[in-house]
């Protein structure tokens, strides 16, 4: 089989990465990458052995697929470029800067009969595929993630940022359309919200609670999951799954088993637990591998174009509800996440010792 023809679009901070993945690849042929920085295109380029380009244009001609890892802000209008012409794509999260495009770019991949694959690489953690394997029925789900201020992807808030990526898994767990959104969220470095929660109520009754913050002073990224098949806790940077479940006997019995005056006895001797290391590889290599050999063989790709475009449809749903959000309780007082409440003074004074939190 001949090597896919493939370029990559965009070599900041992530898609230097891909760039970097795919030209050691066996069956790929990198055939350039793209960048408006001229300087950066050239090095990317370099170090992957292969042409630098400063405009994604020539390459509508020299590809058989790409990757877009642009500013979320020129996905659409570099994504449809390449689907008009057929070629497949996997574009990063998030697939567009608005719902509108993204249905559009949905549409175009559609009509073109083409793959569109969407960045959502935390479908691709082991731990979230071991979890995937098991019978599980998500009915309270607690999500975090959050990490220190980057610096980078100021074009997008807090939500389209970090917390699509746990929208993106919780729709693909619970498998239930939400009906009922509840957030807040505050701007803290800009025009766009940096800290977010939402409570989300499915329509199998499912509540899922999801914190993500761009203002942290250390990383956290994890899911907890309550069924009623036990417990489920995800660790997505160690890529760790901890399962707890009640033994059969407590399953048959219930509370009969309990013996009054045995410390611990529900908490050690009625549950069993199992922790898991899925440390399965790099997730970013297994998703671009997922994209050649869906190219490859014309299948449809673990995260669709509609995929991408139902997380953002409920990501968007969540920041209507946070800039609609009335801090003193009514319409005349600080709405949204640019408008907080003037603050009553000092949290400490400049001379006291500041510890991390």
């Amino acid at each position: 089989m001949a090597r896919l023809r493939l370029a990559v679009i965009g070599v900041g901070h992530l898609g230097k990465e891909h760039a970097r993945i795919l030209a050691g690849l066996p069956e790929v042929e990198l055939i350039g990458v793209a960048d408006v920085d001229a300087t950066r295109a050239k090095t990317v380029a370099g170090r992957c052995g292969t042409r630098a380009f400063y405009s994604y244009w020539p390459l509508l001609n020299l590809v058989d697929a790409a990757v877009i890892a642009a500013p979320t802000v020129h996905h659409h209008v570099i994504a449809a470029d390449f689907l008009r012409r057929g070629i497949p794509l996997l574009v990063e999260k998030p697939l567009a800067a608005t719902l509108e495009n993204a249905e559009q770019l949905v549409e175009i991949a559609k009509r073109q009969s083409t793959i569109l694959q969407v960045g959502h690489i935390e479908r691709f953690n082991s731990a979230f595929e071991e979890l995937q394997r098991r019978p599980v029925q998500p009915k309270f789900v607690d999500v975090e993630r959050l990490g220190p201020f980057t610096g980078r992807s100021l074009d997008i808030g807090v939500v389209f940022d970090l917390m699509i990526h746990d929208l993106d898994l919780l729709l693909a767990l619970v498998q239930a359309p939400v009906q009922r959104v509840d957030a807040v969220g505050a701007a803290l470095f800009g025009g766009h919200e940096d800290v977010v929660n939402a409570r989300l109520t499915f329509a199998n009754g499912c509540v899922a609670n999801v914190t993500a913050s761009r203002a942290s002073s250390r990383p956290v990224r994890r899911m907890c999951i309550w069924a009623p098949e036990g417990y489920a806790k995800i660790n997505f940077a160690e890529r760790r799954l901890t399962l707890v479940q009640p033994t059969a006997e407590y399953r048959q019995q219930g509370l009969k088993v309990y013996r009054p005056g045995v410390a611990d006895t529900c908490s050690t001797g009625h549950l069993e637990s199992l922790e898991l290391d899925c440390n399965g590889g790099d997730q970013l290599t297994r998703e671009l591998q997922h994209f050649v050999q869906c190219v490859q063989t014309g299948t449809r790709p673990r995260i669709s174009g509609e995929d991408g475009r139902n997380a953002i449809a409920l990501a968007t749903q969540i920041l209507q509800v946070v800039q609609a959000h009335q801090w003193e309780g009514h319409a005349a007082g600080p709405i949204g996440p640019t408008q907080l409440p003037s603050p009553l003074g000092r949290l400490f004074d400049p001379g006291q010792v500041v510890q991390a939190a």
